[in-house]
C-alpha cells in the first residue's frame, strides 16, 4: 500500500511557475514507478508525466515538454513537478499516482492522491 498526498498548487499568472510536491508513505515506496496526472473540469484525467522508479526512465505529455519536469527522491520518499511558463490550459486538479511499473495510462495506476488545484491566470 502507497498513501500518496499532494501540495504546492494555487493561483499564478501565465508564465509564472510552481512546484507541485507529492509526499508517499509506505515501505516500498521506491519500488513504484510514479505519475502526475491532471483533470481539468469536464475532461478526462490525463497523463502530465511519468518517472520510473529509479528516475531513469521519464515521460511528458506533449503538451508540457520543455516547460514541466518530474524528479524523485526515494530517501525522502517525496515526488515533484516542476512547472514551468504556465498557460492557462494547464489549469487543472493535479494529482499523483503510483504503480509496480511504469505507465502511461492512468487506468493501470493503482494508488492515487487527492489532488491539488492549480489555477493559471491569463
Amino acid at each position: 500500500q502507497v498513501q500518496l498526498v499532494e501540495s504546492g498548487g494555487g493561483l499564478v499568472q501565465a508564465g509564472g511557475s510552481l512546484r507541485l510536491s507529492c509526499a508517499a508513505s509506505g515501505r516500498t515506496f521506491s519500488g513504484y514507478a510514479m505519475g502526475w496526472f491532471r483533470q481539468a473540469p469536464g475532461k478526462e484525467r490525463d497523463i502530465v508525466a511519468a518517472i520510473s522508479w529509479n528516475g531513469g526512465n521519464t515521460y511528458y505529455a506533449d503538451s508540457v515538454k520543455g516547460r514541466f519536469a518530474i524528479s524523485r527522491d526515494n530517501a525522502k520518499k517525496m515526488v515533484y513537478l516542476q512547472m514551468n511558463s504556465l498557460k492557462p490550459e494547464d489549469t487543472a486538479v493535479y494529482y499523483c499516482a503510483a504503480d509496480q511499473h511504469f505507465e502511461i495510462s492512468r487506468l493501470r495506476y493503482d494508488f492515487w492522491g487527492q489532488g491539488t488545484q492549480v489555477t493559471v491566470s491569463s
